[in-house]
């Protein structure tokens, strides 16, 4: 059974107060399985985050289905094992990094007695601790992009969805969290993550899929992709070429 399933996804939107529709997302198709790292690649507005928002069941595909652990997405059960960092987190800044870990955990379902151990330790595996009880307001975008990440990881989540993971973060953060996604890849989990830093998808991915103007280029495993000496770069640029790839 395949961890994460788009099946014929598409997408349309209504463009403003006009009757025409923009086709955000076209027939996209794709299995993910467990224990994989799923690089996802694309322009700005190629449909990456409208694809992400599907599989949460924050936006409603025009037709097809997805799922999650052999769920559909309109399922609450299927959430419940997923853990989600969006582009661009928002918190409420004056809490601390502890009571946005503790109300998220609870609001998964997490047991509070496990709540104390579960946070200590993702707080300092991110090197947030001396930081932890300080108010938001006075963290640096790095740090907050780091508190996200705990966030999607507090309730030990199966499935782990990413959208710009590395955004703001200096190089030693980026290493923290690509050992930390190295690190769910060796427990087993199955992460979804899409980013524009190729380095980090040469890495970290087992698979990558290219998307370009809502269209899935290409699927297929990184090692066949850059066995012949080319380089993911070279890859990305070829499938965004085929369609003409302007940021729409």
């Amino acid at each position: 059974m395949a961890i994460i399933e788009m099946m014929n996804i598409s997408k349309e939107f209504k463009d403003g107060l006009s009757s025409r529709k923009i086709l955000a997302l076209r027939n996209i198709d794709f299995k993910i399985e467990k224990g994989e790292v799923f690089g996802f690649l694309g322009p700005n507005g190629a449909g990456k985050s409208t694809t992400i928002k599907i599989l949460l069941n924050l936006v409603y595909p025009t037709s097809g289905k997805a799922c999650i652990m052999g769920k559909d997405v309109f399922d609450r059960s299927a959430r419940a094992v997923v853990g989600y960092l969006p582009e661009n987190p928002f918190y409420y800044d004056y809490l601390t990094a502890e009571e946005i870990l503790s109300f998220g955990a609870i609001a998964s379902g997490m047991d509070k007695t496990d709540l104390p151990g579960r946070i200590k330790t993702l707080l300092s595996r991110l090197n947030l601790s001396t930081a932890s009880k300080r108010p938001l307001r006075g963290y640096s975008k790095g740090m907050l992009q780091r508190v996200g990440l705990a966030l999607a990881l507090v309730h030990d989540p199966q499935v782990v969805i990413l959208d710009e993971p590395m955004s703001g973060l200096d190089p030693i953060g980026r290493k923290m969290v690509c050992d930390l996604i190295l690190d769910l890849k060796a427990q087993g989990k199955t992460v979804f993550f899409s980013s524009h830093i190729l380095t980090d998808i040469e890495r970290l991915c087992d698979r990558v899929g290219i998307i370009v103007n809502g269209t899935l280029q290409l699927v297929d495993d990184l090692k066949h992709l850059l066995g012949k000496g080319t380089t993911l770069e070279e890859v990305f640029l070829r499938e965004v070429g085929r369609q003409g790839g302007d940021e729409r």
